[in-house]
């Protein structure tokens, strides 16, 4: 009986199974045993249920990767098929006059022998400035770095500085916590000792000789006590962990000590002044009404005189460590900006000269593979806007498709990766051979054909196969690359969501299906420079080994599938469900019978 009260409690969340309660409770009174059984079944579902429901809740997992150095691939896809033909025009990628003219028709060429030579005097020229600016650069950059024999970097010299200001300015702390113990002990016994009345603090005896003189006194008396009990409270705080830190300790916490003993230190000040305020008022009070200060005032108001002296010395010489630590950190930080910037200009020089040695390379033409030169089409003299030469080569050729967009990003000579529908299994590599000057346009759509040349050759592949290519335009090896899923952009501004501290572990060490992190993780902001398909480059924010988000997943934890196996309980007699017949009651909570 007690159970099935428990039991008609939980039910009271799921109407409908009180009243199948109720109505099975009754038939209970007839068939006993079976009917009880039927009803505990029933209902445990129903609790299960219930538990299930209550207990669900909702979680974010993250699945991570660790940005890390690589190669960076860039590439174009396209499609078309194995020519029939093996005859491919070979064109020059400037236009420009022929100067010289290396081969005749009917000559066999390998890959890579001059065809001819074009008028390239101001390429020639760029080639020329781009090493002297590159020459130029790398002065520079040999100069500020230090690396020129003989020059001392300035950023050594400067580090060297920084390292003097932050032990000048543990000196100064070590200064100043020789004078303040003495200090606060002497503010104690002027203010707090019982040298007037043993009932009193001195002051108050202060303020109440001269409270009928001074209406404002309990004012001036307790601004006193609370400067003082500033005071105090930063010295005991600033001792201990003055005890705590040693000039070999880090130049970080150093630097926090620093400024927490110039914040001690102008707190004492304005506690020393503040008292010897009081007691001259206390003097100036007591002389104006005729009466006789007390002789010890006068030793009270000269000790706190030589302590501001001593709390002041402390506050100038910590005020020049801190400003010495500040200017130090500045000049490092500006040489290393100018370090940065001259490996910047250094890079850009290198670029340059790259660029323009590539560009100079354009004027002349060579052979794309090994074949025969089946025609010249130009002679010296000639413009070579035209086709320069046709070849015939034994190798096997790919035409594909291009768009324009595409195709812009593709020059002779590319290496390319085939692969082959009807040969799955086969994948080789080759080279661009041609690259369609003038493009198709067909239904608005304009297209460019482009020619590649097998590396190796393979009986199984026949002329007019389909082929798919990539076309490798972009390599950049010791990148540092993250997935593209990782980058997001806000306002113009690309960022990565970076997991920090414990969580780094944590998440590495279960990111099959994401982790849930303890800390929420942290956005940061980037420079990207190329991406590919998979992987986007990063050029400054993010360091090696940073662990990234590439994904959040938003999961609901129920025990929907527990519950529904723990629900299925069927008993001999009754049927397994709300339909059907044949046990005890029909389904669906029907009346009894």
């Amino acid at each position: 009986m007690n159970f099935f009260s428990r039991i008609l409690s939980v039910s009271n969340y799921f109407p409908y199974v009180r009243d199948f309660a109720i109505r099975t409770w009754n038939v209970a009174i007839r068939h006993r045993m079976m009917a009880l059984l039927a009803v505990a079944a029933v209902l445990t579902g129903g609790y299960y249920g219930y538990r299930a429901i209550f207990n669900s809740g909702e979680s974010v997992r993250y699945v991570i990767a660790a940005a890390e150095k690589g190669t960076l691939i860039v590439s174009i896809s396209g499609s078309g098929q194995v020519s029939a033909t093996q005859q491919v025009d070979v064109k020059a990628k400037v236009s420009s006059d022929v100067i010289y003219v290396n081969v005749k028709a009917g000559q066999y060429v390998a890959a890579g022998t001059l065809l001819v030579q074009l008028y390239a005097r101001d390429a020639q020229k760029a080639v020329r400035d781009a090493e002297t600016n590159l020459e130029t650069a790398q002065l520079n950059y040999d100069q500020i770095t230090g690396s020129v024999a003989g020059i001392r970097g300035d950023k050594e010299k400067d580090s060297e500085s920084l390292a003097k200001a932050y032990d000048d300015g543990f000196n100064a702390v070590s200064n100043t916590f020789a004078d303040l113990p003495n200090i606060m002990t002497g503010l104690n016994t002027v203010l707090i000792n019982h040298d007037f009345d043993q009932s009193q603090w001195n002051l108050d005896y202060y303020a109440d000789a001269i409270r009928l003189y001074d209406e404002n006194i309990s004012v001036v008396r307790d601004e006193t006590y609370a400067k003082y009990k500033a005071a105090r409270e930063a010295y005991d705080k600033n001792m201990i962990d003055y005890k705590t830190v040693s000039r070999f300790s880090s130049v970080a916490e150093i630097e926090v000590l620093i400024n927490q003993t110039y914040e001690t230190s102008r707190l004492v000040s304005e506690a020393v002044k503040s008292a010897s305020n009081f007691v001259q008022i206390y003097k100036d009070k007591m002389t104006e009404a005729n009466r006789q200060p007390k002789a010890l005032a006068d030793t009270h108001l000269s000790n706190l005189n030589g302590y501001i002296s001593k709390a002041n010395s402390s506050i100038q010489s910590l005020y020049s460590a801190k400003n010495s630590i500040l200017s130090g950190k500045e000049s490092l930080i500006s040489v290393e900006f100018d370090v940065r910037s001259a490996k910047i200009q250094l890079d850009k020089a290198k670029d340059s000269l790259l660029d323009a040695q590539e560009k100079l390379a354009e004027y002349y033409v060579r052979a794309p593979f090994g074949g025969v030169v089946a025609k010249m089409n130009v002679k010296v003299g000639d413009s070579s806007a035209s086709t320069v030469a046709t070849m015939i080569t034994k190798q096997q050729i790919a035409e594909i498709s291009l768009n324009e967009i595409d195709v812009a990003k593709v020059k002779t000579g590319q290496k390319v990766t085939l692969t082959f529908d009807a040969v799955s299994d086969l994948t080789i590599t080759g080279q661009v051979a041609e690259v369609d000057a003038v493009g198709a346009v067909s239904q608005g759509v304009v297209t460019y054909i482009v020619k590649i040349a097998f590396d190796t050759q393979d009986d199984r592949i026949k002329p007019g196969m389909s082929v798919s290519a990539a076309i490798i335009t972009e390599a950049k090896s010791n990148v540092l690359l993250v997935p593209n899923s990782a980058v997001k952009s806000q306002g113009g501004t690309s960022y990565v969501e970076i997991v920090d501290g414990d969580d780094k572990g944590l998440a590495l060490a279960a990111n099959v299906s994401g982790t849930i992190l303890n800390n929420s993780p942290r956005r940061q902001q980037i420079e990207i420079g190329t991406a590919s398909d998979e992987f986007t480059e990063i050029l400054s924010g993010l360091n090696e080994g940073d662990v990234i988000v590439t994904r959040t997943i938003q999961s609901t934890a129920t025990q929907t599938t527990q519950t529904q196996q723990n629900s299925s309980i069927r008993i001999p007699g009754l049927p397994g469900g709300g339909g059907g017949s044949g046990g005890g009651f029909r389904g669906g909570g029907g009346t009894p019978r």
